[in-house]
C-alpha cells in the first residue's frame, strides 16, 4: 500500500471514529452506516484522483462532487434527475430537510428520534469533516492540524450531550488522530530511503531469516504515541480535584461507582427543555396515570429536586446513588402526628417521553419498575443508569398524601443544623433587594410558616405579577432581578425567586421540577401532556418534611394547608384550584386516535394504558443482568486466552510436523543416548521445514521466558546463548546443542542429514528453562507470552500483501485510463 493510500485509510478512520461521538444524540445508529458509505466513496475518490495525479484543487472539487451525488441518491432521490442529480426540486428538498432538521434538533431531547433532518445533518456534517481532514492530512501533506475538524466535532458532541459522550468515544477518536500521525510519520521517514537499524526483526516462513526492514523510529513513534495517549487518559483520573474535562464523570446521570456510595449523579438541569414543552404548539402526551388517591390536585409528578444556587442557575447537587431499596426509607422530617394518607398510581409513560428521571409522586414509598434505576435518597429520586430512559415505560408508585394542618406547619420546631446549612445558602452575588423585598413582605410575620405562604400569596395574587411563557428564561440572580423589577415570568422565575427568598429568611428551601396533575379521562385516567410541566418550591418545616408551595398564577392548585382560612363563623368551603390554564387547559393532550400521522411515524402519539405492577419484594435483582454480566466477564476471559491458545496451537503446529514414527516393527527404534543406553522411542525428522520449526519453537520458548531472540547470531552462537541465560546443563543443553546441528546441516550441508528426536529435545530445553525460571516469568510465559506477537506480524503481512494486489489490480485499469488521456492530449493541441 502507497503511503498516500495508507494516510487516506488513516484519515477516513479517523474521522469515522470520531463520529462515533455523535451516536449517543440519536436514537438508533442507522445513520453512521450512510455517512460510512458516503465518507468512503469520498475518501476513494481523493486516492483516485491523487494517483492520475489530477491538480490539488480539482482533487477537492471530485471530493465535493462525489458525496453530494451521495447524499442526493440516499435523502432526495425522488425529486433529483435520474435519482442522482441534485435539481431545483432536490435542491429545495435539501432545504427543507435542514430546516426540519434544526426544529427537531430544538425540540426534542437527546437522544431525539432519527428523522430524516436529523439524519441529513449529522451525515453531511460528518462528509464535511471527513473533506477537511483528507485535504490537510493527504492532499496537502500536513496530518497534525487535521486534529482541528476532529476536535471541533468531538467537542460538538460532547457539548449537546453535556458530557455523556464518555471517556470511550473520546478513546475512540484519539487513538484515530494517533493513527493518522503515525500514518504520517511513517510516510515522511520513508522518503528518506531505506533505514538500516540491524537484524531483520522476525524470521521469515519456515523459520528462515528474511529482510524485513528497520523500523525502530517508526516504533518509536507508536511507544510515544502510546505513552502520550495514556498520560492523557491517566493524569485527570488522578487528579479529581481538575474535574470537568473531557473525561470527568459528572455528567447528566449516573457515574461510576464510588466507594460506599453506590456511584455519583450530577444533574443536568431539566430546565433546558421546560419552556419548551410549554410553548408546543400541541399539548402531546407524555404520561398517563391511573391512581386511587380520592382527589388527584395534590397529585404533581416530581422528576427532581434542584438544591444548590450558586448565583448563575438552580442546580441538583452532585450525590451518591444507590440500588433502589423496597420499600423506600421513610421520608425525612415527617413526624407520625401529621396525617398521611398511602396512595397507590399507575404510570405508563410514551415512547417519545425520553427522560432520564422518573416522574413520581412525592413521597414516594415503593417502586415496582424494569429496568437500570437508581435511588437518589437526599432528593427521593429515581435517575437511569447507564442511558435508561422512560421511553414507553410502565411502573407503579406508592406513595404519601401529606396533609399537615397550618397549626402544625406554624409550629414546627428549628430543622436540623446539618439541614439549616445546606438549604439556606445563598450566593454573595444575590442582590441585596432580594432579601429586602423578603423583609418587607413577611414584616410582623409571627413564624416561618406564615412567612411562606405571605411569600407564595405575593408572588400569586398580590404583587401584581403577570404569567407569561414568552420571557426570557433563566434562573441566576440577573434573571431574579429581572424578574421582580419586570414582574412578568412563568412558573421557573416565580419558584426560584420564592425559593431564593425562602432562603434569605432562614427557611430550607429548593426547587421541583416535575408536571401537575393533569387531565382527567372518560375513562378515568389522567392524561400530562408537555404543557404540563413545572417548576414549584419545596419548603422544610420539621415534622412535615418537604413542603410544596405555589407561586405562580393560573398554574397548579394551591395546597390546603397554604390557603387563607375562612373567616370565623363562615362554612370552610373545600379547596378550590387557583383559577387559570392550569385548572381548566385551553388544549388538552393529544390522545393517539388524534394523533397526526407525522408524529405517529416519530412515536409521539401519547402512552399505553397504565397497569399494575407487582412491587418487587426483592429489591429488584435481575437475572438478565447477571447475564450481561457474565456474557462481558465470558468475553473478557477469552479475550485474555487469545495470547495463551494461540501459543499452544503454534506449539502443536510446529512439534507435530516432525513427530512422525520410524519404520519398524513398532513403528520406532531406540535412540541412544549420551553415555550409553538408549532414549526410548523417538522420532525421525527428514524434513528442513520441520527442523526450522522445531528450533524457532525453541526459540520462541526461550522469548516467552525472557530471553530475546537475537536472529544476527549462527545457530551454534544462539544455542550457546540460551544455555548460558537460561541456566540449562546436563540433558537440556545437550538438547539444545543437537536441535542447533540439526538446524546447520539443514542451513548450510549440501544434503542434510536426518535428525532423530527434534520435537522430544524441544520439550527437553523447554522443561529445562521453565525449571530455570522463577513462578511469575513462567506465568507470564504461559499466559501472555511475548512471541504471541508473531501472530500480529503475520496478520499485518497478510493485509500489506493483500492490499498489495488490489493495488496492482487497480494499477493497471488506471494506467490505462492515463494513457488514454495522455494520446488525446496532442490530438487536440494540432486540432
Amino acid at each position: 500500500m502507497s503511503g498516500q493510500a495508507r494516510l487516506a485509510l488513516c484519515a477516513y478512520a479517523a474521522t469515522l471514529l470520531t463520529a462515533g461521538a455523535l451516536l449517543p444524540l440519536v436514537d438508533g445508529a442507522g445513520w453512521i452506516l450512510a455517512a460510512a458509505f458516503l465518507l468512503a466513496l469520498q475518501s476513494g475518490t481523493g486516492v483516485l484522483a491523487r494517483r492520475v495525479p489530477l491538480a490539488r484543487p480539482l482533487t477537492l472539487a471530485l471530493q465535493v462532487l462525489v458525496p453530494v451525488l451521495g447524499l442526493t441518491l440516499v435523502f432526495v432521490r425522488d425529486t433529483a434527475l435520474l435519482w442522482l442529480l441534485p435539481g431545483p426540486d432536490a435542491s429545495l428538498r435539501f432545504a427543507e430537510l435542514f430546516s426540519s432538521g434544526m426544529d427537531d434538533v430544538n425540540r426534542y431531547a437527546i437522544p431525539a428520534p432519527a428523522t430524516e433532518g436529523i439524519r441529513l445533518m449529522l451525515v453531511a456534517g460528518v462528509l464535511v469533516i471527513g473533506l477537511v481532514v483528507d485535504a490537510l492530512a493527504v492532499t496537502y501533506r500536513s496530518a497534525a492540524p487535521a486534529g482541528l475538524p476532529l476536535l471541533a466535532l468531538y467537542t460538538v458532541a460532547t457539548g449537546l450531550s453535556r458530557g455523556g459522550t464518555g471517556w470511550v468515544w473520546f478513546l475512540l477518536a484519539a487513538v484515530g488522530y494517533l493513527l493518522l500521525l503515525l500514518a504520517e510519520g511513517r510516510d515522511r521517514l520513508s522518503a528518506w530511503g531505506r533505514v538500516f537499524g540491524g537484524a531483520p526483526r522476525r524470521a521469515g516462513r519456515g523459520g528462515l531469516d528474511r529482510e524485513s526492514g528497520a523500523r525502530a523510529p517508526v516504533r518509536t513513534g507508536r511507544r510515544i504515541g502510546v505513552v502520550a495517549l495514556g498520560v492523557a487518559l491517566a493524569v485527570p483520573a488522578g487528579l479529581p480535584a481538575l474535574g470537568g474535562g473531557f473525561l470527568g464523570g459528572t455528567g447528566s446521570g449516573p457515574g461510576g461507582g464510588g466507594a460506599g456510595g453506590g456511584g455519583l449523579i450530577s444533574a443536568v438541569s431539566p430546565l433546558v427543555s421546560l419552556q419548551s414543552s410549554l410553548n408546543q404548539p400541541q399539548n402531546t402526551e407524555v404520561l398517563r396515570y391511573r391512581t386511587n388517591a380520592p382527589d388527584n390536585r395534590d397529585m404533581y409528578l416530581r422528576i427532581v429536586a434542584l438544591d444548590r444556587f450558586d448565583g448563575t442557575a438552580w442546580r441538583s447537587s452532585e450525590r451518591a446513588v444507590e440500588d433502589v431499596p423496597t420499600p423506600l426509607p421513610e421520608p425525612p422530617g415527617l413526624s407520625p402526628a401529621v396525617a398521611v394518607t398511602e396512595v397507590r398510581t399507575n404510570l405508563s409513560a410514551a415512547g417519545s417521553y425520553k427522560q432520564s428521571w422518573l416522574p413520581m409522586p412525592y413521597p414516594a414509598t415503593r417502586v415496582s419498575i424494569d429496568g437500570r434505576w437508581r435511588f437518589e435518597p437526599a432528593g427521593r429520586t429515581l435517575v437511569g443508569d447507564r442511558r435508561q430512559t422512560t421511553a414507553g415505560l410502565q411502573y407503579s408508585v406508592g406513595s404519601l398524601v401529606v396533609r399537615p394542618t397550618r397549626e402544625q406547619l406554624a409550629e414546627a420546631p428549628a430543622p436540623p443544623a446539618d439541614l439549616m446549612r445546606e438549604y439556606t445558602r445563598v450566593p454573595e452575588v444575590l442582590p441585596g433587594k432580594v432579601a429586602q423585598t423578603a423583609l418587607r413582605i413577611t414584616r410582623g410575620s409571627a413564624n416561618d410558616f406564615e412567612r411562606a405562604t405571605r411569600l407564595q400569596d405575593w408572588f400569586a395574587r398580590d404583587g401584581g405579577f403577570r404569567y407569561d411563557t414568552e420571557v426570557e428564561s433563566g434562573t441566576g440572580v440577573a434573571a431574579i432581578s429581572r424578574f421582580l423589577d419586570q414582574k412578568e415570568g412563568f412558573c421557573v422565575h416565580f419558584s426560584f425567586s420564592m425559593a431564593a427568598m425562602a432562603r434569605t429568611l432562614g427557611i430550607p428551601a429548593r426547587v421541583a421540577v416535575g408536571f401537575t396533575p393533569g387531565t382527567e379521562q372518560p375513562d378515568g385516567t389522567f392524561s400530562v401532556g408537555l404543557r404540563d410541566a413545572h417548576a414549584w418550591p419545596e419548603l422544610y418545616f420539621e415534622g412535615a418534611g418537604w413542603t410544596r408551595f405555589e407561586p405562580t398564577p393560573s398554574r397548579g392548585t394551591v395546597p390546603e394547608y397554604a390557603q387563607e382560612e375562612a373567616p370565623a363563623g363562615d362554612t370552610p368551603a373545600p379547596a378550590e384550584p387557583v383559577p387559570g390554564e392550569a385548572a381548566q387547559p385551553s388544549a388538552a393532550p393529544v390522545r393517539p386516535d388524534e394523533c397526526p400521522e407525522q408524529a405517529r411515524r416519530l412515536g409521539e402519539c401519547g402512552a399505553l394504558a397504565p397497569q399494575d405492577l407487582a412491587v418487587q419484594a426483592d429489591g429488584g435483582f435481575s437475572w438478565r443482568g447477571v447475564a450481561a454480566t457474565v456474557a462481558v466477564v465470558a468475553v473478557v476471559v477469552l479475550l485474555l486466552l487469545v495470547p495463551l491458545l494461540w501459543r499452544l496451537l503454534a506449539r502443536s503446529r510446529r512439534l507435530g510436523a516432525v513427530a512422525r514414527p520410524r519404520s519398524g516393527t513398532d513403528g520406532t527404534q531406540p535412540d541412544p543416548a549420551p553415555g550409553g543406553g538408549t532414549r526410548g522411542a523417538v522420532a525421525v525428522v527428514d524434513d528442513p521445514a520441520g527442523t526450522l520449526a522445531v528450533w524457532q519453537e525453541i526459540t520462541d520458548t526461550a522469548w516467552d521466558l525472557g530471553i530475546p531472540p537475537d536472529e544476527a547470531q549462527t545457530p551454534r552462537k544462539a544455542a550457546a546463548r540460551i544455555v548460558r541465560l537460561g541456566g540449562l546443563a546436563d540433558e537440556p543443553a545437550a538438547a539444545m546443542h543437537r536441535t542447533a546441528r540439526a538446524v546447520e546441516q539443514v542451513l548450510y550441508a549440501p544434503e542434510p542429514r536426518q535428525a532423530e528426536g527434534l520435537a522430544e529435545d524441544a520439550q527437553t530445553v523447554r522443561a529445562g528453562l521453565r525449571a530455570s525460571a522463577d513462578r511469575r516469568t513462567r506465568l507470564r510465559a504461559l499466559v501472555l507470552p511475548r512471541s504471541s506477537v508473531r501472530a500480529v506480524w503475520a496478520l499485518s503481512e497478510r493485509w500489506a500483501l493483500a492490499a498489495d494486489r488490489v493495488s496492482a489490480r487497480l494499477r493497471g485499469p488506471l494506467e490505462r485510463v492515463t494513457g488514454a488521456l495522455r494520446r488525446r492530449g496532442p490530438v487536440r493541441q494540432r486540432s
